[in-house]
């Protein structure tokens, strides 16, 4: 596969996992986090990470407003709950997985 279609695909399967992280309003990041040691603050992240190298000017809230598909304030006010001390728990054990990498 040449480098050019490797690009296309990856950037499809990335499209295809933001749509559905924008559908599944009732996923909370701290689960994720619990879960799979990274969010949809972390795409976002990544996402103005890879803006900064191409000298793409993006603030954080610019590039969660891209992953997110609304202001992340609007996404907070409407859709985030609060973190229980289990949640909390289970992001606090997976980041220190992250850290082993």
């Amino acid at each position: 596969m040449d480098d050019q279609t490797r690009t296309e695909l990856e950037a499809t399967a990335f499209r295809r996992i933001i749509a559905h992280l924008r559908k599944r309003t009732d996923v909370q990041n701290i689960d994720l986090m619990g879960l799979a040691g990274f969010c949809r603050n972390c795409f976002a992240n990544w996402y103005l990470e890879a803006a900064t190298d191409k000298n793409i000017e993006m603030t954080k809230l610019e590039a969660r407003e891209i992953i997110y598909g609304m202001p992340y304030s609007d996404w907070t006010e409407n859709h985030q709950t609060p973190a229980s001390d289990e949640q909390k728990q289970k992001m606090a054990d997976s980041l220190k997985k992250n850290k082993e990498m």
